[in-house]
């Protein structure tokens, strides 16, 4: 899977256009894989960085939202369907690729860092802030990166990895701050010639509290456009073309003074500006160029007519191929509009652009590219909930599978079946009476899909009285209490599903547990190889997800059931992407203490270890050692889960139910479950306080293990 870095700006104007191209090129120079994943555009009508990474084919896809899109979803307070939107578009584009660059959004946007931030989480991506030093900021910047860090998940989050800072002694305005107008710069800008980068790092080490990734020199030469992007700029109309397309500009000069002052701004690369009227400029500017001078371009402003005796004095230096060409402004108005000119790199200059990436690819440190080419072979993810989330719809996509849904007339589950439908999580039947369902769905606004199969079960539930006769005559069922009992709808529903007329079954909305659960027990009962049924819950914490192990079937198991609970809990998390690691959960950490109650778990522990030595499990370990790796390291610094956990296994069902409870309510979380496991085909069950998106994900849920049924 990808390694996907998220490189977020920390101020306005850090150059970050230049960066990504200078990382890209550093990556792709290793034979890595690499491409930039847009999330969010600014510009609705024209986006030059889309325009460059398009045309250079750098991007991943063109799937980015735009801004508008993302406003409104936020106004909303929706932040949730605008993260799983990104997941969506984030694994759409990352196929078949080794490291993804995520281009963060800029700081002008209030909810910047928090978006970052969720998108950072939501993508499991390493976090890269990209920065420029003004002068005196030097003993601020580990303030200012501790400011953002704290953004981040604070400054001792894993998954900021470091920084990258541009345009190291760069020129300074009157301001002290970085040019970032190319109207400003001119041949005899202040730039440090005694500079030296090296030092410069070592004191900027002392104050940085992450590693430093890289460090820019400003260069002059990377500010270069083109005289053909004056020109469009400032849609002038052209005296003499020349070499339009490919003469630099590396100053800009206005020639506001008297003739002797100008002469020595007549250097190489300027791009001198005169007023029309000034004959005396133009000619001492052409005298130049035929004297060798190289400029870069001449702009004339005010419109004036020039006279024909001076048109034929400048010929032969236009000959030279110096491109000239007029405005309608004044000088001053010129120059203010050449203050909004953008300097970022034209998607159509090849050369700039080449220049511009080997420059900083120069500049990045190798260490860390080298550390690209070990991008995670594993087959887990690290889930975030909205990425589990997507992933559970889209492996529920795949599998096609057809849920029944018994509790038919109840209006979140009518919801939920049209959302699925519309979605292609499942196709879903709903039992009840049609001109009910109809109904209630025209009342509740839900539009009620016609791919969704409605059944009346008072038509179809006679047909499954010689079955479950049959199935149940040991527990003296008859003709006659088989017909009571499929008066049920959730028996009925489990009659179809262990008739393979669907492939798997969810209620609960209005039923209790026990009401879902106890025909399939009777009715389903349990797969091969397997001696109990147990459930688990997928517990959406806000950086991964947990697997919680047995928290609704079980009230008190033995050491044999608890190693089945635990072993059936860890291929459960394996078969949904989750790497199992499994805590055997007590009150006691290791060998410090002692019971009926710890021994069990260490017994289970034991046997669970026997029957399956590829499984990673240890116990009994309290839950803080099982989860905080501070904690792990005091209380069981020799245990391969301790700190690591990744699945919870219970020793009760009052402890568990009580945990899982605690937890969600305590902390806020979102749980999809109980998902029970074992059983021969997939039954699960809701809570009745189940909202519309509980129902559609155990939907999901229940699809994909139809998968691991048939395996």
């Amino acid at each position: 899977m990808p390694r996907a870095i998220i490189l977020v700006p920390i101020y306005e104007n850090v150059g970050f256009q230049s960066v990504i191209l200078g990382l890209i090129h550093a990556i792709e120079r290793k034979d890595i894989s690499v491409k930039i994943f847009r999330p969010i555009i600014q510009n609705d009508k024209y986006d030059q960085f889309n325009d460059i990474f398009s045309k250079h084919n750098l991007i991943a896809a063109n799937k980015s939202l735009k801004m508008k899109v993302v406003k409104s979803i936020l106004s909303v307070n929706r932040q949730d369907i605008l993260i799983e939107e990104i997941i969506s578009k984030y694994y759409f584009c990352s196929k078949n690729i080794e490291v993804v660059l995520i281009e963060g959004l800029p700081i002008k946007y209030q909810f910047s860092n928090s978006l970052n931030y969720e998108i950072a989480k939501a993508l499991n991506a390493e976090i890269i802030f990209i920065l420029s030093i003004d002068s005196g900021d030097l003993l601020h910047i580990k303030e200012h990166i501790k400011l953002t860090s704290n953004s981040f998940g604070g400054i001792k989050n894993k998954n900021i990895v470091g920084v990258i800072i541009n345009k190291l002694n760069a020129p300074m305005n009157q301001h002290n701050h970085i040019y970032h107008d190319i109207s400003e710069i001119t041949n005899d800008s202040d730039i440090d010639i005694n500079f030296h980068r090296n030092e410069y790092i070592n004191k900027i080490s002392e104050n940085i509290p992450v590693p430093i990734l890289g460090c820019i020199p400003w260069n002059h030469d990377l500010m270069s456009i083109r005289a053909i992007d004056i020109y469009n700029h400032l849609k002038a109309h052209i005296i003499n073309r020349g070499d339009i397309i490919t003469r630099r500009i590396k100053s800009i000069t206005f020639c506001n003074y008297s003739l002797s002052n100008i002469v020595k701004y007549l250097k190489p690369g300027s791009m001198l500006i005169t007023s029309a009227d000034r004959p005396e400029v133009i000619i001492a500017i052409c005298l130049a160029i035929m004297n060798g001078v190289k400029i870069a371009a001449i702009l004339l402003t005010g419109n004036y007519k020039i006279n024909n005796c001076i048109t034929k004095l400048c010929e032969c230096s236009f000959q030279t191929g110096v491109p000239v060409f007029m405005v309608s402004s004044n000088t001053w108005q010129t120059s203010i509009n050449l203050q909004n000119l953008n300097i970022n790199i034209p998607a159509d200059d090849i050369y700039r652009i080449e220049k511009t990436q080997k420059y900083i690819a120069g500049f990045i440190s190798t260490n860390w590219i080298n550390s690209l080419k070990f991008s995670s072979n594993s087959i887990y993810r690290l889930f975030s909930p909205p990425a589990f989330r997507y992933h559970l719809t889209e492996l529920a996509r795949k599998s096609n599978k057809c849920i029944i849904l018994p509790e038919g007339n109840e209006p979140r589950t009518i919801k939920a079946a049209t959302i699925c439908t519309e979605r292609k999580i499942a196709s879903c039947i709903l039992l009840g009476c049609a001109d009910e369902i109809r109904d209630i769905a025209l009342s509740e606004h839900i539009d009620l899909k016609s791919d969704i199969i409605i059944i009346n079960p008072n038509k179809i539930k006679h047909n499954y009285i010689p079955r479950l006769v049959e199935l149940r005559k040991n527990k003296g069922m008859t003709e006659s209490i088989a017909q009571e009992q499929l008066e049920d709808n959730v028996v009925l529903a489990t009659m179809m599903l262990e008739n393979n007329e669907v492939d798997g079954l969810v209620s609960g909305a209005v039923h209790t547990t026990a009401h879902t659960i106890k025909p399939s027990l009777q009715i389903i009962k349990t797969a091969p190889n397997n001696s109990l049924i147990s459930s688990i819950f997928f517990m959406l914490l806000p950086e991964k997800v947990l697997v919680y192990g047995d928290c609704a079937i079980n009230p008190d198991p033995n050491p044999m059931q608890l190693a089945e609970i635990a072993i059936q809990s860890a291929d459960s998390a394996k078969f949904f992407g989750i790497q199992p690691i499994v805590a055997m959960i007590s009150y006691s950490t290791g060998n410090s203490g002692f019971g009926n109650h710890v021994e069990k778990v260490r017994q289970a522990t034991i046997i669970a270890q026997r029957k399956r030595p590829d499984l990673i499990i240890d116990g009994p370990l309290q839950y803080d050692a099982a989860i905080v790796e501070d904690v792990a390291k005091f209380k069981a610094p020799n245990s391969k889960v301790a700190g690591k956990a990744t699945v919870f296994i219970f020793p009760d069902l009052n402890t568990g139910n009580t945990t899982y409870k605690a937890v969600q309510r305590s902390a806020n979380l979102i749980s999809i479950g109980p998902m029970l496991q074992g059983i021969r085909k997939p039954v699960n069950d809701l809570s009745r306080g189940a909202s519309v998106d509980d129902i559609v994900y155990t939907i999901a849920l229940t699809a994909i293990q139809s998968l691991q049924q048939i395996k």
